[in-house]
């Protein structure tokens, strides 16, 4: 069943609360009375309302003093305030209403019309509120519920697929036939790529839950991104890549996200770059305070997909279409960076072709990443 909605109505008068309910109780409303700021601020400590209805003359504690009052609580600061008032129409009057937080001024006798009107505008808005309330929740718990069965099948996935990648190397053991020898090599390609898979879903579902955390300390970057090009060099992808450096490359990182980082970089550089054509991977630590890396390529990216390449499954359709990953490469890129404190830019020209630039704070602080978003 859903919850009935509470009206608030403070006047020192009990006749004119008696009033104020007959004109607008209806089902699904219920009409807190209070004849006094104090017994109002104590129907609000233990009920939501929507809206709260006002006489301004009251004794002890006047509709404005509460008004004041109601404002200065973070529970209750959004409640919509009619003043009712039997006071003249002086301009300044209405002013320190409006100043105390009211929404309108309704004057004594009440136009009952006018007053049920304004009610029942102010009653829906705050039905769309509450119910726009409880659609986020639905929401939240089915991205919280989305994002561990993310994680829960990229771990579970991982044992499967190292038999499969050890089966694969095993093979070419036990026959020296060639067809057995490529079917192997096909295999641990095709498992290779699939824990590069594995391992993007579980980087995405720690990000997106807040609990990826940052292990710092100090790296010599020169050493990371050379142990990146031998691993391209495995790969038979090393002599397409030129690796320089300048300055001093002695910084603080965990070297595991930026290991990544640099690693997606240059997949990407040499998978979509102009075949034959160098990537040049340049380090530069002049800087006092960040070193920076740079990734180019020859190869033009389309000027329409710039401002979304790093955005999650934003790869383009023939590459997702193959199979060659999830597009979430440049995604993790960004954000790793981002929890280094750093910044990433990717420009692209027919002139100079496609550059991207990475900085990184020298000296980054140890800290776990809660919420990081895009």
């Amino acid at each position: 069943m859903t919850a009935p909605i509470h009206i608030l109505v403070v006047d020192d008068i009990a006749q004119n609360l008696v009033a104020a309910e007959a004109v607008l109780a209806r089902p699904g409303i219920l009409i807190l009375k209070a004849n006094s700021g104090a017994e109002a601020l104590e129907l609000l400590l233990t009920h939501e309302v929507a809206l709260a209805l006002i006489d301004v003359q009251m004794p002890q504690m006047d509709g404005f003093e509460l008004a004041e009052l109601i404002r200065g609580s973070e529970r209750t600061r959004g409640i919509p305030l009619i003043f009712l008032t039997a006071a003249s129409r002086e301009p300044s009057y209405s002013f320190r209403g409006y100043e105390a937080g009211a929404v309108d001024f309704l004057y004594k006798p009440i136009d009952v019309k006018a007053l049920q009107s304004k009610v029942a505008v102010l009653v829906q808005l705050y039905q769309q509120k509450r119910e726009l309330s409880a659609q986020l929740d639905e929401l939240k718990h089915a991205l919280h519920l989305n994002e561990l069965f993310t994680a829960v099948l990229g771990h579970d996935l991982r044992t499967p697929l190292s038999v499969v990648m050890n089966g694969a190397m095993l093979l070419p053991m036990m026959s020296d036939h060639p067809k057995v020898i490529v079917t192997a090599q096909r295999i641990e390609s095709s498992a290779k790529r699939m824990a590069c898979m594995v391992d993007q879903l579980l980087d995405l579902a720690r990000i997106r839950s807040g609990t990826m955390e940052l292990r710092s300390s100090t790296h010599d970057y020169l050493a990371l991104a050379r142990a990146i090009v031998e691993e391209c060099e495995t790969a038979g992808q090393a002599p397409l890549v030129e690796l320089s450096s300048v300055g001093e490359l002695h910084g603080q990182c965990d070297a595991g996200l930026l290991s990544q980082v640099i690693s997606n970089l240059l997949c990407n550089a040499l998978t979509h770059g102009e075949a034959g054509t160098p990537v040049h991977l340049a380090l530069d630590g002049r800087a006092a305070d960040s070193i920076e890396l740079r990734i180019a390529n020859r190869g033009v990216i389309p000027a329409a997909l710039l401002p979304t390449l790093f955005e999650p499954f934003q790869q383009a359709g023939e590459k997702r279409r193959m199979g060659q990953g999830l597009g979430l490469g440049l995604y993790t890129v960004k954000m790793f960076v981002k929890a280094h404190g750093g910044s990433v830019e990717l420009s692209s020209t027919a002139a100079q072709g496609t550059l991207a630039t990475v900085r990184i704070p020298r000296h980054c602080q140890v800290r776990v990443q809660a919420g990081l978003s895009t």
